[in-house]
């Protein structure tokens, strides 16, 4: 069974910071690309970023593009999203997904940006 468990979500200022955390069981992360996305509500689910299995390669949604970083760690089955930057619109609840269309996803953290 897939399990994914997002962490590190949290109210933060606008500017500020924050570290995402996904830990991963029930298939080869390794041999997996993975993605991050998000969503408000009302609004449909928005891809941000995405990684290559073995971590070679990153792709950014254009608003989050030299803000956020995607990164893994596969010794630890751990998938992480470094935030800089922060803005109040990316106030969202953020989820990691398996693969780099549709997949499974954990449920979700909580990033609240506040000014």
């Amino acid at each position: 069974e897939v399990r994914l468990l997002e962490s590190g979500g949290e109210l933060a200022d606008v500017g500020g910071s924050l570290r995402l955390s996904c830990t991963a069981s029930g298939f080869p992360f390794g041999q997996n690309g993975m993605s991050w996305v998000r969503q408000t509500p009302g609004k449909e689910l928005e891809w941000i970023a995405r990684i290559s299995f073995d971590g070679g390669q990153a792709e950014y949604t254009e608003s989050v593009e030299g803000r956020f970083t995607i990164s893994r760690a596969n010794v630890n089955n751990t998938l992480y999203l470094q935030l800089n930057s922060l803005k109040t619109e990316d106030t969202a609840m953020y989820y990691c997904q398996r693969g780099w269309g549709v997949g499974e996803r954990g449920p979700g953290t909580l990033v609240i940006v506040s000014s």
